[in-house]
């Protein structure tokens, strides 16, 4: 057999695996151990690579930046920052109509900025915007379906974990990939917003406006907002300036967010044990993704299956933009079945190469490295929200208990469309996504 023929036999055999719903973890790690010991013939050099896989793994330093990323955002979320978030940009556009809702995806656009963590966002901006959608007569379906897209900037804001996954499996600049975030993440939140306004332009009652605010209370929640932003500039200009590397970075911006939500949000000590459990579990999990994907790449690379597969693409006469949106394609039908961070893990050592030996406008080996990254996650998140999985969906439609699932699927619909025309424009337009990182580097 092959070794092309074998690594597509892998992928069968993780899907159905995942069919039966053992963990994704659990699944590439079987799957990448079968295949190993079928490629070596024993047992024995299994072992031997076993004894070292979990160090050089865990033993990585950028991996430190996940778990602080992930404590800065359970602080936000116990400390009671998305409130200030959400009442901040209420205060300026809940008198539109629609105001309310746009207030929603800017405050979600808000989070995701000090989070990283999609589901973390759309959980806890719901929580936090659903009773007031509800209150103002907004209709189930745009309420949920804002807010399920609304999570998807959770990882598209910088920072986001997916993005330090990428970096580390590809040895690129976390800098750069989170610099190369941010004009993406604003036209998604924009995009996110536009659809909201033709919504309630097409359906005026979808969307009633909210109540007008004085300009002193606009103030008041600038002042209450201003330290959020802050801790966002601070992470952010820290690791891109050169004055932090995103460990440090990162540290810093959770003890910045762990001090705001002891002074203004109240958290007390439950509090912060709910916090370093949250991070614990949830880095957990990472890290068991994290050694499976290592164990089946492992197999993957013996098998020299994306050796193969590149250098057949590179020489099959498809052209680059046809390629690319067969990657494009894959990544959505993955999103049926399996997480984000899944995908990057599963995906990136394979689609990275191929790639990488493709000419795409011109662009050199670092900006398309980083191109690809961002176009990656903005497919990514899709599947956070399109059927029929969304775990975003289900999350916020499980908040939302009298709005049936039909109508949360409904509303998230034009915001698919707006998530596809974006990533039209930023695979045909790669300056949106390096504007940034050529202009501060």
């Amino acid at each position: 057999m092959s070794g092309m023929s074998l690594g597509f036999l892998m992928f069968g055999i993780l899907m159905a695996l995942l069919v039966v719903r053992i963990p994704i973890g659990i699944a590439m790690f079987m799957v990448g151990a079968g295949g190993y010991v079928y490629l070596v013939g024993d047992t024995l050099p299994l072992l031997n690579s076993l004894k070292n896989l979990a160090y050089a793994r865990l033993s990585n330093y950028d991996l430190v930046v996940i778990p602080l990323f992930l404590l800065m955002g359970q602080f936000a979320t116990h400390g009671g920052l998305s409130k200030a978030l959400f009442r901040f940009v209420s205060a300026f556009l809940g008198h539109f109509k629609g105001g309310v809702a746009i207030a929603a995806i800017g405050a979600c656009a808000g989070f995701g900025a000090i989070c990283g963590s999609s589901l973390a966002t759309a959980a806890t901006m719901g929580q936090v915007t659903l009773p007031e959608l509800k209150r103002f007569g907004y209709s189930g379906s745009l309420s949920t379906g804002a807010l399920a897209a609304g999570g998807t900037l959770g990882i598209m804001i910088p920072p986001s974990v997916p993005l330090v996954i990428y970096a580390i499996l590809t040895q690129e600049s976390i800098g750069k990939l989170f610099m190369a975030a941010v004009l993406p993440g604003i036209i998604a939140m924009l995009g996110y917003m536009i659809v909201i306004r033709i919504i309630v332009t097409l359906d005026p009652a979808a969307g009633p406006a909210g109540p007008a605010t004085s300009w002193a209370e606009k103030l008041k929640s600038f002042v209450a907002v201003l330290p959020v932003l802050l801790v966002f500039v601070i992470v952010i200009v820290g690791i891109y300036g050169g004055w932090a590397n995103p460990t440090e970075a990162a540290a810093v911006g959770a003890m910045a967010c762990g001090i705001l939500a002891v002074v203004t949000g109240g958290m007390r000590f439950e509090g912060l044990m709910e916090s370093i459990v949250g991070t614990a579990q949830t880095t957990a999990m990472i890290f068991l993704v994290l050694l499976g994907a290592d164990m089946l790449n492992t197999a993957l690379a013996v098998s020299q299956m994306p050796t193969e597969l590149a250098a057949w693409v590179k020489d099959s006469g498809l052209s680059p933009m046809l390629v690319m949106l067969m990657i494009l394609l894959i990544y959505v039908l993955l999103g049926c079945v399996m997480d984000s961070l899944a995908m990057i893990l599963l995906t990136i050592p394979i689609f990275y190469p191929m790639v990488m030996g493709l000419d795409y406008w011109g662009m050199s080996q670092v900006d398309k490295s980083v191109w690809f990254g961002i176009l990656a996650l903005m497919v990514v998140e899709i599947g956070l929200v399109h059927p029929p999985v969304g775990m975003n969906v289900y999350i916020i439609n499980r908040l939302a208990k009298d709005v049936p699932l039909v109508e949360t699927f409904k509303g998230v619909m034009p915001f698919l469309a707006s998530d596809f025309i974006r990533i039209a424009l930023l695979l045909y337009f790669p300056v949106i996504s390096l504007y940034l990182v050529h202009t501060f580097q």
